[in-house]
């Protein structure tokens, strides 16, 4: 995908209306995470380094086009400055006179940062009038915000196409490793989707069979896959009244040339709780009064042999009940050499989606994969296949 990043544009002495990701998590006014403050940092800063002057506009929370006190974006500006290691000036409304006041008393580096976005009702419809409101206060849009790019919001979609527009550092980051992982990928790609229903994830099944070579499917959704193959699955979760639709999904992927690996082996239980007593099995042989809570090693035998043979791999989802041991263990082994062969040079590895960010951090490899997408909503849209309005509005920017 084609699109400008920050180097493409003349920021000297500009204005850069400049779309981020501040919806953090506080605590009696206090930001208790900085992980999204803190990845903002490299386009803060490249925007001061070209000699633009900083308007930063975010979102916080639900507040559906009113005012609400406990969502202003004031609670973040201590952090903000932390993270930045300069001082940040906050104007008390988004459009109007305190945010054209604090935009006209900005020297090139400076750093201001908007009222919430979502306090205005137009933000949300996307509203043209509101959006021009915006775009009045500055020179230049820059989106650096992947996480609302599925959202056709004013400040998402509109204002790029009011003005010279670019991506930010952590989107240019993204929409290069989602490139990477799908878009122009190196071949074979294999994709490995877990979670607990097919239901949720019927869009992002039928688009990956067309696009990757190797599916790999875990979690409860395997286990209604399993049924659709006629094998019984005792007491666990399993989307029964999913079974044809399962079986439309397999014989979609034969048509494609997309092989779907499933459990061989599984571990189960008959509760679920941290330290239950399990054994392993094959997939066929699950026990009437027991649940599968975990892939088994020789289906992780088989996974990794995947991942040896491949050149990329996208994931989302876990494998097993990740939460609780000892049914963490296929994911934790399934993640660690997917790690491994990412730092060999082996295999470009991108993950994303709030239990594979999750299931990541616990197995420890999440410095290891290729890329991280934190976008959750955007990152799950994607990989269904769907067009972002705020991609999409970047890219045509550059047209």
């Amino acid at each position: 995908m084609r699109f400008n990043r920050i180097e493409d544009m003349d920021l000297d002495g500009k204005v850069v209306l400049t779309r981020v990701d501040l919806n953090v998590p506080t605590e009696n006014g206090h930001v208790t995470d900085t992980t999204r403050i803190d990845k903002i940092v490299p386009t803060v800063n490249a925007i001061r380094d070209a000699g633009g002057k900083v308007v930063l506009l975010a979102h916080f929370g639900r507040p559906k086009g009113q005012r609400v006190d406990s969502m202003s974006l004031s609670q973040i500006v201590s952090a903000l400055e932390t993270a930045l290691g300069q001082s940040v000036s906050f104007a008390e409304e988004a459009v109007g006179g305190p945010a054209k006041r604090a935009v006209a008393a900005m020297a090139p580096g400076d750093v201001v940062l908007l009222e919430n976005t979502r306090f205005y009702e137009g933000e949300e419809k996307n509203d043209q009038t509101f959006a021009a409101s915006l775009a009045a206060l500055g020179d230049v849009y820059v989106n650096d915000a992947f996480s609302a790019a599925h959202r056709a919001h004013a400040s998402t979609e509109a204002l790029a196409r009011l003005l010279p527009s670019a991506a930010g550092k952590l989107m240019e980051a993204e929409l290069d490793a989602l490139d990477a992982a799908l878009g122009d990928a190196v071949r074979p790609v294999v994709a490995v989707v877990g979670g607990a229903k097919v239901s949720t994830k019927l869009d992002l099944l039928s688009n990956l069979i067309e696009k990757v070579d190797h599916l790999v499917i875990g979690g409860g959704m395997a286990n209604t896959f399993l049924v659709a193959k006629g094998i019984e699955v005792g007491n666990s979760l399993a989307e029964r009244d999913m079974a044809d639709t399962a079986r439309d999904i397999i014989a979609k992927a034969a048509d494609t040339g997309c092989t779907i690996h499933l459990p061989v082996d599984v571990v189960v239980a008959r509760e679920f709780k941290a330290g239950a007593a399990s054994e392993t099995v094959a997939a066929d042989a699950c026990p009437a009064d027991t649940m599968i809570l975990d892939a088994g090693p020789q289906t992780v035998e088989e996974i990794g042999k995947v991942f040896a043979n491949c050149r990329t791999l996208i994931w989302n989802g876990p494998l097993g009940a990740f939460e609780i041991p000892p049914f963490d263990a296929a994911t934790n082994a399934a993640a660690q050499e997917a790690a491994k062969l990412t730092r060999e040079g082996k295999l470009t590895s991108v993950a994303g989606g709030g239990d594979t960010v999750a299931a990541l951090n616990k197995a420890g490899v999440a410095g290891d994969f290729t890329f991280i997408s934190t976008a959750g909503g955007a990152f799950l849209e994607w990989m269904e296949g769907k067009d972002l309005p705020g991609v999409a509005a970047l890219a045509d920017a550059r047209q």
